[in-house]
């Protein structure tokens, strides 16, 4: 209990800190200073939560869905597909509906992510970091077909700011499909324990009486959704989906009923802070909170590397 205090505590800390701190002044009270606060930092308070959240919890699903704890989706190919998907809708039908691009993105990351899976029932297990690293060539080569699309089409200006990562963009009324992510998340946590039987493997799961490729396809599903959300709405933002789920197994095992919470509490704290970090290092300019969480999540990557844990977890 006195975990959640402190989270809440923290957490309502950091949203203060998100609504008063940026260029405009909001200590006048007047009618502008309450628009700046409902139009503009409320909203890039909530993305930022909600865009933590939500791809710390894919990262859960994805580690569990290749018994493997040093891979993400940004590891597996999805935002790469995501961004593949983005820019053929927008070659196609460039003035269709968000929301329709948001779900051609999330087929195209969902197609991405078992192309990764196919190709990791070839990769050998003994060692952990192969499997990673195959993920990363996957990716590259995604991502440099996007590039070359994006490049043939003089479409590189939506790279950017599907790679950014970056919140300054976001106002009332582009940022609402986000909560998108607050809807998967309950969904998540409805079929935690089938996810975590996920983990065990494909044959111990179906002894246990587990429909494996049910609540595979259900479990990618939810991560390619919460992947294009993110990507469609603020970009790409690496190391949230692999060092939040890793730091909390860690900590505090792997019952993943009791852990999603706080997964997602501290997924969407992390890139909070980021993106407040962001805004103060060259203020009145700003840093994207992608760049700022790449930073620190590359040393918390070689931190759960080389550090020893403190319990062995069986998934």
């Amino acid at each position: 209990m006195k975990l959640y205090v402190l989270a809440a505590i923290s957490l309502a800390l950091l949203v203060g800190a998100s609504c008063v701190i940026g260029v405009a002044n909001l200590s006048g009270g007047d009618l502008d200073t309450q628009m700046v606060l409902i139009v503009s930092r409320l909203p890039r308070t909530f993305a930022a939560l909600l865009a933590g959240a939500g791809l710390a919890l894919a990262g859960v699903v994805v580690q569990m869905s290749v018994q493997n704890r040093l891979v993400e989706p940004g590891l597996v190919g999805t935002p790469e597909s995501a961004m593949l998907g983005l820019m053929l809708i927008t070659l196609i039908a460039p003035s269709s509906a968000l929301l329709v691009k948001m779900s051609v993105a999330a087929v195209a990351a969902l197609i991405g992510t078992f192309g990764f899976l196919w190709l990791a029932r070839h990769v050998p297990r003994r060692d952990p970091i192969l499997l990673p690293l195959v993920g990363l060539i996957y990716s590259g080569i995604i991502g440099a077909a996007v590039l070359w699309l994006a490049w043939t089409t003089d479409l590189l200006q939506y790279i950017v700011v599907w790679q950014s990562g970056e919140f300054s963009g976001v106002l009332q009324g582009r940022y609402e499909l986000l909560w998108i992510v607050a809807f998967v998340s309950i969904l998540l946590w409805m079929t935690a324990d089938r996810i975590t039987l996920l983990g065990l493997g494909e044959d111990t799961a179906r002894s246990l009486g587990l429909n494996f490729r049910q609540t595979l396809l259900l479990g990618l599903t939810l991560v390619a959704i919460i992947v294009a959300v993110v990507v469609v709405s603020v970009g790409s933002i690496p190391f949230v989906g692999l060092v939040v789920p890793n730091v909390i197994s860690r900590l505090r095992g792997d019952n993943l009923r009791q852990n999603l919470p706080i997964v997602a509490w501290l997924g969407g704290s992390m890139v909070l802070a980021c993106d407040i970090i962001g805004r103060l290092i060259r203020f009145p300019y700003e840093i994207p909170a992608g760049t700022v969480f790449a930073v620190i999540g590359a040393a918390l990557f070689l931190w759960l590397l080389h550090a020893s844990p403190r319990r062995s977890h069986g998934a």
